[in-house]
């Protein structure tokens, strides 16, 4: 076994796997191949730093592995300084709606606000915590803190930053909560700091609650919620932060949305975004959209649908399954390579007997044969995924570990296969793998 796997982790990555969901820590060992797709992300993080947007659409199939993709670069932007927000779309959840759902989206994207040492969500009220500490360390250095200067130069260097807010749309009103939040901070009064978080939160019912309790006269609203994000980043990277990555899986519910004038003024609400980048309007924030074949390309009711949205999207004569554009909007996730799926055990073996102390007791030859049994299932060509050979994968180890006199061949059964379509040597299997590890 190479890589010592700290048993915390160990169990978070394993029982997260068997559950069928993708682990928030320890991806780094157990990620195998999609080195181009991961490249061609890290280089769209370096894009947002530098002051630039990007927006990019993950396609695959269910259990292809977008979601694993996904929090692989959640993972390393927050390594490098970003802020990460991200949701979940639902029938409650859109981009736009007549029920609040786009307001919905955006509370749900701001809950979920991650920064390194906060990366479980909830990062807001640190966030601004940190960046007033430190500039009043800054102040400090120039003045004693119990002087009445010291205030003074406080303000004034939170005045220098908000005040580059107050061009933006809503910018005026997102300073004038910044100061608010500022006074509250230094007064220790918990209950306007309270305030002012809920506000950032868009969970104000009206404009008359928020002017009274904090004198701005609006609020964050259906119509206004992405204009919102688009102030966070510059406010993120004014306090210090590299920009902002926001992250929407299972747009599969817009797909799925009956009503097609709905449907539609989601799709116009996602072109809104997408024409931002691409003209340069938004600065320091990336969109990373998760969804499914069938969400993107369904001429009827998915996102192809919309003629606007198409023309900019659709790929062009040359690419090709082999051959793919890695600078196009749209990443399609092919499933893992057989010899990837082989290597990918392999981790998940050695990972299994450090949570459980034990010496792995699967044999290259019970992993090749692991691994025909499921690629000869019926049906396996078309609707086998990585996440159901590692669920099954992950059981087979612990009915092992927990029964040592059976072997793997007993378990699975009779299976006189070779791995699907032509038998691989050792030699074949690591020569042909290529993977990425971060």
């Amino acid at each position: 076994m190479e890589n010592i796997v700290p048993k915390r982790i160990a169990n978070i990555v394993i029982n997260a796997l068997k559950g069928g969901v993708v682990p928030r820590v320890g991806l780094e060992y157990v990620t195998v191949g999609r080195a181009k797709e991961i490249n061609a992300l890290l280089n769209d993080i370096d894009i947002i730093a530098d002051g630039g947007a990007t927006f990019r659409f993950i396609v695959g199939k269910y259990g292809s592995g977008k979601s694993f993709l996904l929090q692989t670069i959640r993972n390393y932007a927050t390594a490098r300084g970003f802020v990460v927000i991200d949701a979940d779309l639902s029938p409650e959840r859109r981009f736009a709606g007549t029920k609040g759902q786009g307001l919905a989206t955006y509370k749900e994207l701001i809950r979920n606000m991650s920064v390194k040492s906060k990366p479980d969500g909830g990062a807001l009220p640190l966030i601004l915590e940190k960046w007033l500490s430190g500039i009043q360390s800054d102040a400090a250095q120039q003045v004693s803190s119990d002087s009445p200067e010291f205030g003074q130069l406080v303000e004034k260097q939170i005045y220098s930053v908000t005040g580059g807010l107050e061009g933006m749309v809503n910018g005026f009103e997102f300073a004038k909560a910044i100061i608010a939040y500022w006074r509250a901070y230094r007064s220790d009064d918990q209950t306007a700091k309270s305030n002012v978080l809920k506000w950032f939160r868009g969970e104000y019912p009206s404009r008359r609650e928020a002017k009274e309790d904090l004198d701005i006269n609006w609020i964050v609203t259906d119509e206004s919620w992405y204009d919102f994000l688009k102030i966070f980043a510059a406010f993120m990277v004014s306090a210090g932060y590299q920009g902002i990555l926001v992250m929407v899986d299972e747009l599969v519910n817009i797909f799925k949305i009956p009503n097609s004038i709905t449907r539609q003024n989601n799709y116009e609400k996602l072109l809104t975004m997408y024409n931002d980048v691409l003209q340069g309007k938004a600065k320091h924030i990336g969109f990373l959209m998760g969804c499914t074949p069938q969400c993107v390309e369904d001429r009827y009711k998915g996102i192809f649908s919309y003629e606007a949205l198409r023309s900019r999207l659709a790929e062009g004569h040359f690419s090709t399954d082999d051959m793919k554009d890695m600078s196009a909007p749209i990443i399609r996730l092919s499933m893992l390579t057989q010899e990837e799926m082989y290597v990918l055990a392999e981790k998940l073996r050695d990972i299994h007997a450090q949570l459980y102390g034990y010496e792995p007791t699967l044999t290259h030859g019970d992993l090749i044969y692991f691994l025909e049994a499921e690629y000869n299932r019926v049906g396996a060509d078309t609707h086998i995924t990585p996440r159901e050979i590692i669920r099954d994968f992950i059981e087979l180890a612990g009915i092992l570990h927990q029964n040592p006199e059976k072997h793997a061949a007993e378990i699975l059964g009779d299976n006189s296969f070779q791995l699907a379509k032509g038998g691989l040597t050792d030699e074949e299997i690591h020569s042909d793998f290529v993977g990425f590890e971060i």
